[in-house]
């Protein structure tokens, strides 16, 4: 049997000390030797010259610096600390792995070449440092938490690695994917150069293309990309897709990475049927205040045959000093149809007034201000034959809030302040005064609270355009009053077999205001408030300041809740209420269309329930419902459940009913239907309209290291009219998104909707 290794005393010919020719066993820690940086080398045959090489043949194993270097052959130079390997080379540093014929390199530089490996290099990207509040409205996000990504591996060949430094490599003629080794991976990309720098976290590729499944899907003759998924400067992937408005559509974007707290994107996106939209988009965060700005520019639509543009921007600054705080919000589009003929999203093209608001705060602790500008732009449904009505502009507005709770005997006083100039192009103009001061005396024990309450609404009006004989000026002066009790119970219950806590909290609010005849203040910005069971234990049945409704009445309500008394989570809340009116109602309100509202003459009002809740794991459901008992039939019904028993798997369900306003049946779900792929959809039907409001239809399918989505949405816009979208998007892994995106429509259309990979960051491709 041939000796684990043999050494030539004569002529000089020893092994070096520092070599630790041993024999075979697991070599020592560095730290043992007493020597950092001292190479082991195993071998069944080592020959060398004293301090000057080394030449190891025969099931040859070197180990250094968390390097570990297998081959047939293997030659060291101990003062250049360089090496050689020749024959069935196995090399791994770290957590990489490379095999191949031949590799030479200096082991603690880190340098050198590797001929015709196959590899895998794995780098945990680095953790992000918190930097404030994430910007919405974008895939890519300005700053996050501080979390540690998981590790991401890239596999592949190459004719040659050359190694250029630690965390640098240099590959020619290679192979590059996150999947894993071999030659049947799902897709690759195809280099003719390429550039990994782990630690700038960035990769440079020429002559580059994406193969999928055999067949080429992209190519670039140069491409730059990040290795962590995160942001940096360069075009992002191209995306199509194509409308039934607009037909075919493809867009370029360009992500520009400014500063770590600023970045832009211009999109130019071709329309087929329209021509070419520029979109741009500039995001910036800081210590204190955030924004972003949009903009977007038709310069000849072919359909419509006009310039057409958008723009928004938002801006809002938590410290200006001294106390102070600003937002802005701004934005506006050229024509009535714009986002009816160019968006594919349902917050934008229902929009009928868009916003532009200014607003300075001031914060002095037990009081605050604010100084608010406000105006809409109204858009115009042309197809409908309704005309949206014109909001009042505020121009400006000034608020004050006060509250001192520290007043004799536990008493708290409030005050609520406001002066508004209300603007409009044809309606009455006026400026109106509220001073509003209360004091209340809040009363609590072990389980009751008592809160009796007084305040006087004092208003007054300064007004122009009236008609003849109304008056210029008109003042009103409204005491209120009111006293809120609550009482809590609690007992232990079971359900199913499971030990819970059963509350039950009964609730009275009795309130009074005398009536004031108000038919000649005109309506600035008043209107009924919505029924709910926040609007029955309030002050006013209006939101606004033009009308404070006479009341003498009594609220009652009843809750009742299941607590989980380990960990205080409630289960399942059930709540039953009712206003009772002990006067007829005598103030009213003209709505925005003309018509003058209704006095009531009962004495009951709506019956108001909800119960809501998680019945068991993975169901949830929640429901309203309001009852009329005078006439005996609903008025307003919602009802929704989901079934969520893991992520990637969710079912939703729900029906709304407004009695001669709404109807609508909601059903959206993600569900896997085998072999990977997973069904995805939603259908949003009006049966008042007897129309789709929205559909969603498409699949998924999840093929490991790589995703594909194919959704069609079709999206009613304006009257008698809709829009259909095609998207299809292949994902890669780690690596790149080609296509449509369509996540985006499907987190909004489906609650409970889960990514069915790995979540990561829109990926960027740079060129020169």
């Amino acid at each position: 049997m041939a000796p684990l290794y043999s050494a030539h005393v004569d002529a000089g010919l020893i092994p070096d000390p520092r070599l630790r020719l041993t024999s075979r066993m697991p070599a020592r820690r560095e730290s043992e030797t007493g020597e950092p940086g001292a190479a082991f080398i195993l071998a069944e045959d080592m020959r060398g010259i004293n301090d000057r090489e080394l030449v190891a043949t025969g099931d040859v194993e070197l180990r250094k610096l968390g390097t570990t270097l297998e081959a047939d052959r293997l030659t060291y130079w101990q003062q250049e600390d360089e090496v050689e390997a020749v024959g069935n080379v196995r090399l791994s540093r770290d957590e990489d792995r490379m095999a191949g014929p031949r590799v030479r390199m200096k082991l603690e530089e880190s340098t050198g070449f590797f001929e015709k490996p196959e590899y895998s290099i794995t780098r945990t990207p680095k953790p992000e440092r918190p930097s404030g509040q994430v910007l919405p409205g974008s895939s890519t996000v300005l700053a996050v938490p501080t979390v540690q990504r998981p590790p991401i591996t890239g596999y592949g060949t190459a004719e040659r690695i050359d190694f250029e430094g630690e965390n640098r490599f240099r590959l020619t003629r290679a192979t590059y994917n996150t999947c894993g080794p071999g030659a049947d991976t799902p897709w690759y990309a195809d280099v003719g150069e390429l550039k990994l720098d782990y630690d700038s976290e960035r990769g440079e590729a020429t002559d580059a293309k994406v193969v999928f499944k055999g067949i080429p899907v992209f190519y670039a003759p140069w491409m730059s990309f990040s290795l962590n998924n995160q942001r940096k400067s360069g075009f992002l992937t191209p995306t199509f897709g194509s409308t039934s408005k607009s037909g075919l559509e493809l867009t370029a974007p360009f992500y520009w990475n400014i500063a770590p707290n600023m970045d832009a994107t211009i999109a130019p996106r071709l329309l087929s049927r329209r021509g070419i939209q520029w979109n741009t988009e500039l995001r910036y965060l800081n210590h204190g205040y955030f924004g972003q700005a949009r903009f977007e520019y038709l310069p000849d639509d072919r359909l419509a045959n006009r310039r057409r543009s958008g723009y928004s921007l938002t801006h809002n600054h938590a410290d200006l000093g001294g106390g102070f705080s600003g937002s802005l919000d701004l934005n506006g589009v050229s024509d009535d149809t714009y986002f009816s003929d160019l968006s594919t999203r349902v917050s934008t093209v229902t929009q009928g007034n868009l916003l532009r608001k200014g607003q300075i705060n001031y914060s002095g602790g037990w009081w605050n201000a604010s100084l608010i500008s406000q105006s809409h732009q109204t858009l115009q449904d042309p197809a409908s034959g309704t005309l949206i009505p014109i909001p009042y502009r505020r121009l400006p507005q000034f608020v004050v809030r006060a509250a001192r709770p520290d007043l004799p005997f536990g008493a708290v006083a409030t005050f609520g302040g406001e002066f508004v100039n209300f603007g409009h192009p044809t309606q009455v103009l006026g400026r109106r005064t509220i001073l509003y001061p209360q004091v209340a005396l809040p009363l609590e024990w072990t389980a009751v609270s008592v809160t009796p309450k007084i305040g006087l609404h004092s208003t007054s009006y300064n007004l122009d355009r009236q008609g003849a004989g109304v008056p210029d000026r008109m003042t009103r002066n409204v005491p209120i009053a009111s006293l809120d009790s609550t009482v809590v119970f609690e007992r232990e219950a079971e359900l199913f077999g499971r030990r819970l806590n059963q509350t039950l909290e009964p609730r009275l609010f009795y309130l009074y205001v005398p009536k004031r005849d108000q038919n000649r203040i005109p309506n600035f910005d008043t209107a009924i408030a919505d029924i709910n069971f926040a609007q029955i234990f309030s002050e006013n049945r209006y939101s606004g300041g033009d009308r404070i409704a006479d009341a003498n009445q009594l609220t009652a309500a009843v809750t009742s809740r299941l607590v989980d008394p380990d960990t205080g989570a409630e289960l399942v809340r059930g709540t039953l209420g009712q206003v009772h009116y002990f006067t007829t109602q005598h103030v009213t309100l003209r709505k925005a269309d003309g018509t003058l509202e209704v006095p009531r003459t009962s004495r009951a009002a709506d019956v108001l329930a909800a119960l809501s809740g998680q019945v068991a794991r993975g169901v949830w459901f929640d429901t309203g419902w309001q009852y009329n008992p005078r006439d005996g039939r609903t008025e307003r019904l919602n009802v929704g459940g989901r079934y969520q028993p893991e992520p990637g798997k969710v079912v939703n369900a729900g029906y709304r009913y407004g009695r001669d306003s709404l109807g609508q049946i909601d059903v959206s779900g993600q569900w896997p239907v085998g072999g990977g792929w997973y069904g995805v959809g939603r259908y949003n039907y009006s049966t008042k309209e007897h129309r789709l409001i929205e559909s969603v239809a498409g699949l998924e399918y999840d093929g490991g290291c790589w995703v594909g989505r194919f959704v069609v949405q079709r999206l009613a816009t304006l009257a008698n009219r809709a829009s259909t979208a095609v998207f299809f998007q292949l994902e890669l892994n780690g690596f790149s998104r080609i296509g449509s995106n369509p996540l985006e429509i499907l987190k909004r259309n489906i609650p409970g909707y889960g990514r069915i990979n790995q979540p990561t960051a829109d990926p960027v491709f740079a060129s020169d």
